[in-house]
């Protein structure tokens, strides 16, 4: 039998006072990661598609938003090993100095447990508010993705580029892992292509084992041909778990790691957790908490 896929969480369903409790008991039961949703800013027009061919239900503009690599911070402060990541940052909206540093300070203080996940953003009308023209959101993502990396990595940085144009500069301090790891979030073409081509992981939305297994088995393939199979690549997706046969079914489709929300409501969060925790073993092999022991 193939090992389990590891388990994490996501905040995006579950209101934001229970995310402290959710998140030191996460901590403490071994789960594998946690992952914060982000936006820059909510318009009231909702235009844009989170998958294609999806009519997607309006937001309310004045849902609650945080900046998600200080909030990470502060979860990093009250956790000790559980992986911290965004699901997903929308990187080529900010200058890539700001981001960069949001995650590099992340991981410094984590002690290395930044993920940073990635996307195109499906908001076009968020993109419009910031004086952005969405049609260049693709190219500017591929864009902020190589700048960050030089920025975490090279002793100093210069660029030339469609979006961004800087002079040789500085940037310290460098992240503790090295290559700080970015996942590329979404479901288009272009997406998985960004995804095979520039990330060290993929990062689905919901998804049933038979259509994960799809989706793995194109970046496998697109990976061989790009000459970028042999990198270390993490497949996470949003999946439904309630059973044994889930568990081997998301293994064996080649899943990684398994989003899971299994709290019944925000009241419940922790309790819903710890049995979610119990039932399936969470934190007791070698593939969640001791990894980071």
């Amino acid at each position: 039998m193939a090992p389990g896929p590891r388990f994490a969480l996501t905040f995006g369903q579950l209101h934001h006072a229970a995310w402290r409790d959710v998140a030191v008991a996460a901590d403490e039961l071994g789960f594998d990661s946690l992952w914060l949703p982000e936006h820059l800013v909510l318009p009231e027009r909702i235009d844009g598609q989170l998958r294609p061919g999806e009519e997607h239900a309006p937001i309310p503009p004045d849902l609650p938003v945080f900046d998600a690599a200080g909030y990470l911070c502060h979860i990093a402060a009250l956790t000790r090993r559980i992986g911290l990541g965004t699901y997903v940052y929308l990187l080529g909206i900010r200058h890539p100095f700001v981001a960069a540093r949001a995650f590099a300070t992340l991981d410094v203080l984590s002690g290395g447990r930044a993920e940073v996940g990635v996307g195109a953003g499906w908001l076009r009308t968020e993109w419009e508010a910031a004086g952005i023209d969405p049609r260049r959101r693709g190219r500017r993502l591929d864009e902020a993705i190589d700048v960050c990396r030089r920025l975490w990595s090279e002793r100093r940085v210069a660029h030339e580029g469609e979006a961004w144009r800087f002079p040789s500069v500085a940037f310290e301090p460098k992240p503790v892992q090295d290559p700080l790891p970015v996942l590329v979030g979404g479901e288009s073409d272009a997406a998985l292509e960004r995804a095979a081509r520039r990330g060290d992981g993929w990062l689905g939305m919901e998804h049933t084992p038979s259509s994960a297994a799809a989706v793995v088995e194109h970046l496998r393939a697109r990976r061989a041909e790009l000459g970028t199979g042999a990198s270390p690549f993490t497949t996470t997706v949003l999946g439904e778990v309630t059973s044994d046969a889930d568990v081997d079914a998301f293994a064996a489709a080649g899943v990684d790691r398994v989003i899971v929300v299994p709290w019944r409501s925000s009241r419940t969060a922790v309790d819903d957790l710890v049995a979610f925790a119990a039932r399936f073993g969470v934190g007791h092999d070698a593939g969640t908490a001791a990894v980071r022991a």
